[in-house]
């Protein structure tokens, strides 16, 4: 019974990852064979597609704007890992930021964005840090505070107007498209600094199969 349930999870997980593709198709192409545990599994599954496909049809700007998201936030992650502490005060040139305050710089614009789209005033202190154990853990924490305002957008409320920096509106699709924006031009930095030191930048590692 227990690698039926293991099973029926793992048909579930797979779901999940092609739910975009073409989930009723592979649903019906799916292999019952009257047993009773599959039959569950397969109406759970069904659920579970045609759930997902709903708030995706309900909120297609919104869902797309969340795996933008998702992957620069990975992608910057593995970034900051990537460097040794040694490296964090490397400089490509006398005027540009090192890479530690590369790191700072995109944790601090976070909170301010995501801060504006939220309704809240949020001022980020990780220009001032300097070791990578401390500008990792301000980077992780701008992270944490955008899920949730990626999380909960939603198309509905997409056009409504906040401060996107000093008088300046726009709306909160804008905002976050914005930090999206801001976050890969952060990143295009990090990758030349990686090269200088001969690292491979993670957009440019082989994948794991």
């Amino acid at each position: 019974m227990n690698s039926r349930k293991t099973e029926c999870g793992a048909k579930q997980f797979h779901a999940a990852v092609v739910v975009r593709a073409a989930p009723f198709a592979l649903l019906m192409k799916s292999n019952v064979q009257g047993d009773s545990v599959n039959r569950t599994c397969t109406l759970t599954l069904m659920g579970a597609l045609l759930g997902a496909a709903a708030l995706n049809a309900q909120n297609p700007l919104s869902s797309d704007l969340k795996g933008s998201y998702t992957g620069i936030k990975s992608t910057i992650t593995k970034a900051a890992e990537e460097m040794p502490e040694a490296d964090y005060s490397f400089k490509a040139s006398p005027m540009e930021r090192t890479y530690g305050e590369i790191v700072g710089h995109i944790a601090d614009v976070q909170l301010a964005l995501c801060g504006n789209v939220k309704g809240e005033q949020k001022k980020g202190d990780a220009g001032s840090k300097t070791t990578k154990a401390d500008l990792a853990a301000a980077l992780k924490a701008s992270f944490d505070y955008c899920d949730g305002a990626y999380d909960s957008q939603t198309d509905a409320d997409a056009a409504t107007m906040v401060t996107l920096f000093g008088p300046r509106k726009a709306t909160k699709l804008a905002v976050l498209n914005f930090n999206i924006a801001h976050d890969n031009e952060m990143y295009g930095q990090m990758v030349v600094y990686l090269r200088i030191k001969g690292l491979v930048p993670p957009s440019s590692q082989r994948r794991q199969p």
